[in-house]
């Protein structure tokens, strides 16, 4: 078993919709541990020992903007 990782993306959400739906998402991913959002910062830390490249899809198919930080 893989050791845990921690993410943090940049990611373009403009309300709680948005901030919302990438949560749901992330939530429903394999090796996903934990989801911290920041809406005001729009930034999103994810814990766990699903890979960068994962989360980075999983957000996407969100239709939001997001880079790695």
């Amino acid at each position: 078993m893989s050791a845990s990782q921690i993410y943090k993306f940049k990611v373009g959400m403009t309300c709680a919709g948005c901030s919302g739906a990438v949560n749901r998402v992330l939530n429903k991913l394999n090796g996903v541990e934990k989801v911290d959002i920041s809406l005001e910062d729009q930034t999103v830390i994810v814990e766990g020992t699903a890979s960068q490249e994962d989360i980075l899809n999983t957000i996407k198919k969100t239709g939001k903007t997001v880079s790695p930080l």
